[in-house]
């Protein structure tokens, strides 16, 4: 049988909308011995990751915890453990990632009721508070930062009114986390899921996931099993607790990169860390507006990590981005849904958020159009 070569992928400039680059430190931690997953020195690793996802998450939860899987399995676990049959579940939609939530939804199944708005523009929380006077959800479910139109969705107006309501309220941060401000305790988000690959700049493999004590509480008033035994939190989290009861052999080396990832969120510095984001993000929007390009989104509600940008008439969404990846070794991402061949999407997230990134797209850009 003919040999395989040894593997060697490229070292793309990553500006799409996930993954982001990685920084060596994160990538030496991949590569250090594995250990068993109830190995002593492993547990106290798992203690650090729990720790500092706390802080990252701005939350004193105890369950709080990086799920095995990527981003979509956060997803999952939150809706799987918050949703029996029959449960009545509010999902926003205001692109892909509600969708996929409203999927999950009927899976397991919830009676669903969504509110929607045009892709590009946030959901208006007065379309909350109308559609829980006429449907009594149990959860809300919403995107922080929708990865398909690169709007960030403000949150604290509507927390208030799904509390009014007695509902839990189940976010998506999976672009967010790391990037913009998120504040679990204060903005009362009851579950909160998201992906190491965005901003906090790890490979993709684990989904950060938290819950608060409203949401553990109907987790234990359940009256049947979790729909999935992989994402049961009822039993996940004993591994993660004091007891360590063996659920499944955690991902090791994945921790180890997350771990590093968290690491050096936390010696950055969450408040610098959003600055950052938001000065690149604005340099961006100037070069782009110079060059006589537009944003899909209006400025009061863009995600600073994810920059979507209207394509030009006549100009060939996939030929710019061909050229981009073989002549600037360079990823951007395309519109999804209703907006494919409408807008790319660029973005600035965790560790490729640089000046030299944001000076280097717009050259390239420059060149192609």
């Amino acid at each position: 049988m003919e040999k395989y070569a040894p593997l060697n992928p490229p070292e793309r400039i990553l500006l799409g909308p996930g993954p982001s680059n990685v920084d060596d430190s994160v990538m030496k931690a991949l590569s250090k011995p594995v250990v068993g997953h109830l190995d002593p020195v492993f547990l106290a690793i798992m203690e650090e990751v729990q720790e500092m996802l706390r802080h990252v998450f701005m939350t004193k939860n105890h369950l709080t915890i990086p799920v095995s899987g990527t981003g979509s399995a956060g997803m999952e676990a939150a809706l799987v453990n918050a949703i029996e049959e029959g449960d009545h579940v509010l999902v926003c939609i205001s692109g892909v990632f509600g969708q996929r939530m409203s999927d999950i939804v009927k899976r397991c199944g919830g009676v669903l009721k969504t509110v929607e708005t045009q892709w590009g523009t946030p959901i208006d929380p007065e379309q909350v508070r109308s559609a829980l006077a006429e449907f009594p959800a149990s959860v809300v479910a919403i995107v922080h930062a929708e990865t398909s139109t690169g709007v960030l969705q403000p949150l604290e107006d509507i927390s208030r009114i799904v509390h009014e309501r007695d509902a839990l309220l189940l976010v998506d941060t999976v672009t967010s986390l790391g990037g913009a401000p998120l504040k679990i305790d204060e903005w009362e988000i009851d579950i909160c899921y998201s992906g190491t690959q965005k901003c906090l700049s790890c490979p993709p493999g684990l989904a950060p996931i938290t819950f608060g004590q409203r949401a553990i509480d109907k987790l234990n008033r359940r009256s049947s099993p979790v729909q999935s035994w992989y994402l049961d939190m009822t039993m996940v989290q004993k591994y993660w607790g004091p007891d360590r009861v063996y659920h499944h052999t955690a991902p090791i080396s994945m921790i180890y990169a997350l771990r590093e990832a968290l690491r050096l969120v936390v010696e950055e510095g969450l408040a610098a860390r959003w600055e950052r984001h938001r000065v690149h993000h604005n340099s961006l929007v100037k070069g782009l507006e110079t060059m006589g390009l537009k944003l899909l989104v209006d400025p009061a509600y863009r995600t600073p990590m994810l920059n979507s940008v209207v394509i030009p008439p006549g100009v060939d969404d996939t030929a710019v981005r061909k050229r981009l990846l073989e002549e600037y070794n360079t990823e951007i991402g395309s519109g999804l849904g209703p907006l494919k061949g409408k807008i790319w999407r660029i973005g600035l997230m965790g560790h490729s958020c640089t000046e030299e990134n944001v000076n280097h797209i717009l050259s390239a850009l420059k060149s192609l159009i």
